[in-house]
């Protein structure tokens, strides 16, 4: 097994960046923080392969020997997301190129074209010959391939790449023109040879193109995680293979499709808000990676790769963490189901670009507040070996990439539109209301799922549409957001009136949108606001349940509910104020028969149970400053206190509670 029973605790670890001295050093402060797994390997390209086909493979085997003899397993990492400064200077032209044309050069990582023939000889290489000398190493648990698979590039390489993926997605040009809408601005495409990717260009660039070349960028770079994968499953079929996913709206990989292909979903988390913010962000991409992972295996478990100790990467600085909090960012993951909570890095550097990201071993040592914690965090996660089981929650959100490149073109009538925020903004509301909730893809089984959530699903195809319209006639309910349903899987818009392929399902015929402007709201009739969008929407079957009050939308439908089959439809036509959003899903939630968690729970306090057989664990997060009594029972783990009624949870604080399932709550932990 990729670990041996205990949580996995650790990180990003450099050996090569320091003296060998270092080394016993390290392994004796990771004995005692209670580190289980370390990353090795990851930007070592050049200390391992120093000149092409030269080898230097003696520092990494006393590591390894080293780890292994202290009881620390290793995820031993591929290092192709730097190839070093001999293979630039050799294959220039596999440098990358931006959409300007401009060609890159070494002296940072990720300085490579993935679809040039040389990187991924060269990778195939490097991959190889780790493959052959650590396949049976003891300390070798887990193999991680590359880093944060995410770089696109413009270059000839890359365009032919793009031709060969667009002639085997459509099969000919008639299709790819009638795709693309081509007889648009005179963009008819009469040879191959006549598309390129979708460079810098005088105005707004084809839509269908720019989609096309994010769906090929996934599918190249899954390609490329691919032929390292299989090289190290043949040397080391026993050994699992994952790679860390990487979070943003640069990322051009669909991670619902790529979780297929890995044995572990493993995720890199760096919240951004400095505020509260930052717990929801947390709890978010929890929920994400546990989505992604359902389709690894039938147990949903996930790993944190990566977070950041003690910073917060906010924009132009970085925010130190107060005392406690990334116990509390840790044990999050944790309730949704990551296996462990691992860190970039362990210790650290004295130089480098990244010379100032925090580590659990800082600048200052172990004598520093950042390793006392880090210690702590140890001993908690060594508390919490027995949590297992999956994640309660009965409402479902859906994710889907493609939908939110697609909101990203410029062409579009706001720049505000964006399929992650919508995400953000109906999780956000869930999580202060304290529902539980998993995030699901197109397609997804929707088996126990008593709400589903559709944030701004723009691209929904006829296999979706069936998808959603089966679930809500079968008694399901569903809440969908403006711009869910209004173009097919081609960008193409859906004509007859928005919201398209779910204007039956919704009861809705929206005639016309009224994007805001940054700052302007609409007034809704519950005493609430709209931001960013707002429609004219006309009831076709559906009730008014909120209306717009004031300017020219005044008494026109904003939210509506309608019944389809036997389920229940709402519509959204606006973003409503975080408040509203939490009253409308809530009243959503309760109307399916979804009730939160732990529906004693303060307001601040965050609430995740993990159900077992027969046993379940309660997670209480305590974000305020202040006490905070929530009503519960069993034993916490973190304590060995038993808990009758209440747990008293101090400012910042957490509580694990063992609970004993019986009788019915018991039987619904199988349902």
């Amino acid at each position: 097994m990729w670990h041996d029973g205990r949580l996995c605790y650790g990180g990003d670890y450099n050996p090569e960046q320091w003296p060998a001295e270092v080394w016993a050093e390290d392994v004796a402060l990771m004995r005692r923080a209670g580190i289980t797994l370390v990353t090795v390997g990851v930007f070592a390209w050049s200390r391992l392969e120093p000149a092409p086909g030269r080898y230097t493979f003696d520092w990494l085997d006393q590591v390894l020997d080293l780890l292994h003899d202290g009881g620390i397993r290793v995820a031993l990492a591929t290092p192709t997301a730097s190839p070093p400064p001999w293979f630039s200077l050799a294959h220039p032209g596999a440098l990358p190129v931006t959409a300007d044309g401009v060609r890159l050069h070494h002296g940072s990582r990720d300085t490579y074209c993935a679809a040039a023939p040389a990187y991924r000889s060269a990778a195939r290489r490097i991959t190889a010959a780790l493959a052959d000398r650590y396949a049976h190493h003891s300390a070798v648990a887990l193999w991680r391939v590359h880093n944060e698979y995410g770089t696109t590039c413009h270059c000839e390489h890359t365009a032919r790449a793009f031709r060969r993926w667009l002639a085997g997605r459509y099969g000919d040009l008639a299709a790819l023109n009638d795709a693309w809408v081509t007889s648009f601005w005179s963009q008819h495409y009469s040879d191959w040879a006549q598309i390129s990717t979708p460079r810098a260009t005088q105005y707004l660039g084809n839509p269908g193109q720019l989609l096309d070349f994010r769906r090929f960028w996934s599918d190249t770079l899954l390609a490329a995680y691919a032929e390292q994968r299989d090289l190290l499953r043949l040397a080391a079929p026993q050994t699992p293979v994952t790679t860390n996913y990487v979070l943003g709206d640069w990322v051009p990989v669909d991670h619902a499709r790529w979780a297929r292909e890995v044995d572990l979903v493993a995720v890199d988390h760096y919240p951004s808000a400095v505020d509260g913010g930052a717990e929801e962000q947390t709890a978010l991409v929890g929920d994400l990676a546990r989505g992604w992972a359902r389709h690894t295996t039938a147990d949903p478990t996930w790993l944190l790769m990566e977070s950041a100790a003690q910073q917060i990467h906010t924009t132009g600085r970085s925010h130190t963490k107060e005392p406690g909090r990334m116990l509390r960012h840790s044990l999050a993951h944790v309730a949704r189901g990551s296996h462990g909570a691992m860190f970039f890095q362990w210790r650290a550097p004295a130089g480098g670009a990244e010379r100032f990201h925090s580590a659990l071993v800082p600048h200052a040592g172990p004598d520093s507040r950042a390793f006392r914690e880090a210690v702590e965090l140890g001993a908690a996660l060594e508390r919490l070996t027995e949590v297992r089981g999956r994640v309660e929650a009965s409402v479902a959100l859906a994710v889907d990439a493609p939908s939110g490149w697609a909101l990203r073109h410029p062409g579009m009538p706001s720049t505000r539109l964006d399929h992650q925020q919508e995400l953000a903004a109906a999780h956000r509301a869930l999580w202060h209301t304290g529902h539980g909730c998993d995030t699901v893809a197109p397609g997804d089984p929707l088996d126990g799922y008593r709400l589903l959530v559709l944030p701004a699903l723009y691209l929904t195809d006829d296999t979706t549409a069936e998808w959603i319209g089966e679930y809500v006639h079968h008694g399901g309910h569903l809440l969908a957001t403006y711009l869910s349903g209004t173009a097919d899987g081609y960008a193409r818009v859906r004509l007859g009136g928005y919201p398209g392929a779910l204007r039956d399902v919704l009861g809705v015929r929206v005639e016309e949108f009224h994007p805001l402007a940054d700052g302007d709201h609409v007034r809704l009739g519950d005493g609430g606001t709209g931001r960013i969008w707002a429609e004219t929407v006309h009831l076709t079957g559906a009730e008014t349940i909120t209306a717009y009050v004031g300017g020219v939308l005044d008494g026109s439908p904003a939210i509506t509910r309608h019944r389809h089959g036997a389920g229940t439809a709402w519509y959204v036509s606006t973003r409503p104020d975080d408040a509203t959003y939490r009253r409308l899903l809530d009243t959503a939630a309760r109307a399916a028969g979804v009730t939160p968690v732990c529906p004693g729970a303060p307001a601040g306090v965050e609430a995740v149970r993990r159900l077992g057989d027969g046993v379940s664990w309660l997670f209480l997060l305590n974000h305020t400053d202040r006490a905070q009594r929530v009503p519960a029972c069993g034993r916490d783990l973190l304590t060995d206190a038993e808990v009758d009624e209440a747990v008293t949870l101090s400012p910042g604080g957490v509580a694990v509670l063992r609970e004993e399932l019986t009788g019915t709550a018991q039987a619904e932990t199988t349902t």
